[in-house]
This record gives C-alpha cells, structure tokens and sequence, in this order.
C-alpha cells in the first residue's frame, strides 16, 4: 500500500510538471551580465520574471541566463534574436541613444528610483516619436544611484584628480571629466576591479554600490560622496522586436502591464538602496569613507564646472527632431513632483 501511495504521488507531481511545463506556451531569454549579487540580477530580473508569468498565467516562461560578452553587444544580441530580452548602457554605443542623456546631467537627480520614474515620463512625452529604440520593444528606462569617486587616493580637493587615469564608461561623464582634467580610460564598469587592482586606472567613476558587487572595497583607499554624485548612467531593457510582435495581443498587453514605468522604477529602487549596502562595505572594509556637505568647497568647484553641461545634452540631440529644451524642463518637473511626493 506504501508502494502504491509513492507511486501515485510521483505519477501527481509528474503531471503538475508536465501541465506547467505545457502551459508555457513562449520562453524568453533574458541576457544578464552582471554579477548575481547585484540588485539587476538578485532583485530586478526575479521580480519581473515573476510578474509576467503571473501577468500572463503561465504563458510566457523567462529564463534569465549570463552573458559573457562586452555589455554594449548585449543590444545585438538582442536584436539578431539571440537572446529575446536584455539590457546594457546606454552610452556603450555612443550616437544611437542620445535622448535618455537627460538623466546623466550632473545635478540633476540625487535619487536613481525618481531619476528613472521621470526618465521614462520624459520619454513617453518627448521622445518615443523619435523611434532610437528601432527594432526592439522598449520595456525599460533606469539610471544607477549617482556616480561617486572610488579612488587609490585621498580627494582632498579637485587638483588631486588632475592627470590621474580615471575608468569612464561614456556618456555626459565624458564630459565632465574633460573638466577634471584627468586622464580618461574607456572600459565597461565590470572592468574596474582588474583595472584597478593592476594599476591601469588609479580610480573608477561608479555609484557607491559597487564598493560591494564589484568588491571595488578590496582595492579602494577612498570612497568619496558628493550630495548629488558626480553624474548618472541611464541604461534601457529591451526586447526583440519580432518576438514581442509574435506575442498574442494578450500577452503583449501583460507584458507592458509589468513593464514601462513599473518596471523602471522597479529597477531605479532596486539600485538606489543598494548604495547603501555598497557604503557598509566599504566602511567594513577600512575604505576612507569621505561624506562631503553642500558647503564643501569640492562639491562648490563641481557644481561650477558642471555648470553648461545640460547645454551639451541640448545640442546633441539637435538631429533627433525632439523639443529638447522642453523635455529638460519636463524632465526636472518630474523629478521635483516625484520627489515631493515621497
């Protein structure tokens, strides 16, 4: 009678398999390539996984898998159908997004969660007519919490950065470290800790996060925080144009559901609180951990020389046929209305 009760149990729990299994009528690949630790990875992707098989009862399956190439060729990977989902920076290919650049101007957000909420806002207004996402269903907008300075020396002032070899991932970034006078190093940010640690770079512009998930607290002697960071990076999730286009009207329509601004700001709160787990490290770790005042004469003579880079942005997307002006402004709407609702 055990035997028999055994075997009817395999036999049930086969068949659930099997009807879950069947039930799955599509499967995306989502391509990650950052380490399981980091918040994309161990809060973002789980939380939209789980959302769409919900969305869609159990029709859609997401598999999310890791990818071991340069991050900027994740979008065409995407594209060529190689993978059905993913995301990088957006900046890694510089000249084919320019828009979201609105979210990297220094100053501009001192929150990744309301930077991303208004960055999709601003893009729904303003610049989904300017088709940048040809080829791929937009699922996402998001920037990381803003960008600090992990360095292998003291920032006592902003002379210190001066000629020193410093890891950039693209973007307005560029820019302002043009005005820092120090010697740019292009490389993806999971390149920091190697570069670092070899001594090709001496520091690394990147949110404060990475002092744990890139372990960036084993090679730091500095960590130092202005009020509203250095800049922001604005990545997007995309999809495959032709599998999303596959899609029942339904699934699609449950997809966007737990996309758009859910899944941005998903993803913008996912990395924002993980700054701070990234300062706790860095603390344990015996990192000089710099706080640095709005008074301070270092955030005084950052904010200056930040100062006409939101001009930049302006006149880099003159060939985009969008009322750049007006979407900065939309854009800091946003951000003051999110934020003072929080």
């Amino acid at each position: 009678m055990m035997n028999f009760k055994k075997n009817l149990l395999c036999v049930t729990a086969g068949a659930v398999l099997s009807l879950s299994a069947a039930a799955a009528e599509t499967t995306l690949r989502v391509a990650t390539w950052l380490p399981p630790t980091n918040p994309q990875n161990a809060t973002v992707w789980p939380t939209w996984k789980k959302w769409v098989e919900e969305a869609t009862e159990g029709r859609v399956e997401v598999v999310i898998e890791n990818y071991t190439g340069h991050p900027k060729t994740i979008y065409d990977a995407v594209e060529d159908g190689i993978y059905d989902v993913g995301f990088s920076v957006e900046a890694y290919l510089p000249g084919r997004f320019k828009l979201s650049g609105v979210a990297e101007i220094p100053g501009e957000i001192t929150d990744a969660e309301t930077g991303s909420v208004a960055l999709w806002r601003t893009y729904k207004d303003y610049f989904e007519p300017a088709d940048e996402y040809e080829g791929f269903q937009l699922l996402g907008l998001f920037v990381h919490g803003p960008g600090q300075l992990h360095t292998k020396f003291p920032v006592n002032s902003l002379d210190d950065l001066k000629d020193k070899k410093m890891r950039v991932g693209g973007g307005l970034v560029n820019d302002l470290a043009e005005r820092l006078e120090v010697t740019p190093v292009s490389a993806p940010s999971p390149k920091s800790y190697e570069m670092m640690q070899q001594g090709v770079v001496d520091g690394t512009f990147l949110p404060a996060q990475e002092q744990k998930f890139f372990r960036l607290s084993e090679i730091s002697t500095d960590l130092t925080l202005f009020p509203k960071g250095l800049y922001t990076t604005a990545f997007s999730i995309v999809m495959n144009q032709d599998v999303f286009e596959g899609l029942s009207t339904k699934d699609q329509q449950a997809i966007m559901s737990v996309s758009g601004e859910r899944l941005s700001q998903l993803a913008g709160a996912a990395w924002g609180k993980a700054d701070d787990n990234g300062i706790l490290e860095a603390k344990e770790k015996g990192v000089n951990v710099v706080f640095l005042a709005e008074n301070d004469q270092r955030v005084k003579d950052l904010n200056k020389l930040a100062e006409g880079i939101d001009q930049i942005w302006v006149d880099s997307v003159t060939d985009r046929d969008v009322d750049a002006k007006a979407a900065l402004a939309d854009f800091r709407k946003y951000v003051d209305d999110i934020n003072s609702k929080k």
